[in-house]
């Protein structure tokens, strides 16, 4: 058995074991997984996985996204997250052949110093909280416009003195016609399950379903995206305040038309040239998710901007979840065999 029909059984084996791990009753973590490392993606919402890009970056949202174009390239990211949190990796992309390619990865979230405190509320003392993973992806051209990926991750948690470790798997497809510029992609991400828990309870993995869409306008350089995300399950309520006053009173949401949009990330970018983009996203999911904070107007939008300078490319992201947080992020790539 060659390597990629191991990489592929393996596959499978975890996708046969993660219905058996849903069935039982625990709750879901691992959501980091869910983070990108692209500051492209993030300045479009957070979620794409039909972006095609000069950027290996976006791998991490979808395996079938890599090809043999990212030989040589490698993409480091960091991000000043929320509070003291701290997010940093990379990525590097080899080609096996004309159809086919191998990409690795590491991702690291650090969330800084956190305070501990026993069951009777007394401190303990300070602890760290961290959570990494490391990545292998493949990608074989199916077609001349198919392509499928596969992403395996080795994930470890370590908060305080409790450590865990699981496996997952991400699979996806993209169909690519560059013609008219259009992408369309389905994945299926987070698959898998926990080899070391953190005590007795099982802590399922974040399992989505995602479908993005991408194109390109022919009249104009404006690309337009759309990604339907946690399309394991229609119900997604959320929890509104009103307008955070004691007089006002709080209320679940959970319309068709609050369920709907919370499924689904916008995305636009203004391309005037090969070397330079500029990007705004809109995920309703987030702004909803601030409803019981301070959230300004902003939340919910993000935007981004890149260019690309001889053999180096810089990206930039920004967003305001709420007022008192301002995330920043910052990817570059570069060809290592250019040098």
């Amino acid at each position: 058995m060659d390597i990629r029909c191991a990489i592929i059984a393996c596959a499978a084996a975890m996708s046969s074991a993660v219905s058996t791990a849903n069935a039982a009753d625990g709750s879901t973590a691992y959501n980091f997984l869910n983070h990108t490392s692209s500051s492209h993606i993030y300045g479009l919402g957070g979620v794409n996985v039909s972006l095609v890009d000069d950027d290996i970056s976006t791998v991490d949202q979808n395996p079938a996204l890599l090809g043999p174009e990212f030989n040589g390239q490698l993409a480091v990211n960091y991000m000043k997250y929320v509070g003291e949190a701290n997010f940093a990796g990379a990525r590097y992309g080899i080609s096996a052949g004309e159809r086919s390619a191998w990409a690795i990865g590491l991702q690291y979230f650090g969330y800084g110093e956190m305070k501990g405190a026993d069951i009777a509320g007394n401190l303990t003392g300070t602890f760290s909280a961290k959570d990494m993973f490391v990545s292998v992806s493949y990608s074989h051209d199916i077609t001349d416009r198919i392509r499928g990926g596969i992403t395996l991750k080795g994930i470890y948690s370590s908060y305080g003195e409790y450590s865990a470790f699981a496996l997952g798997t991400d699979l996806g497809v993209n169909y690519y016609d560059d013609e008219r510029d259009m992408s369309l992609s389905v994945v299926v991400a987070n698959l898998g399950g926990q080899v070391k828990r953190f005590n007795e309870s099982y802590d399922r993995m974040p399992v989505d379903v995602r479908i993005g869409w991408s194109q390109t306008l022919s009249e104009m350089p404006l690309r337009l995206s759309v990604t339907a995300w946690n399309l394991t399950k229609w119900h997604l309520p959320y929890y509104d305040s009103g307008d955070g006053t004691d007089a006002s009173e709080g209320k679940i949401k959970d319309s068709f038309g609050s369920n709907l949009f919370r499924h689904l990330v916008f995305g636009a970018e203004y391309m005037p040239s090969e070397r330079f983009y500029i990007g705004l996203g809109y995920n309703y999911k987030t702004r909803t998710d601030m409803a019981t904070y301070q959230r300004s107007f902003l939340s919910g939008f993000s935007i981004c901007a890149g260019i690309n300078v001889k053999r180096f490319g810089i990206g930039v992201a920004m967003s305001q979840p709420h007022t008192g947080a301002t995330t920043f992020m910052l990817n570059l790539t570069t060809r290592l065999f250019e040098f």
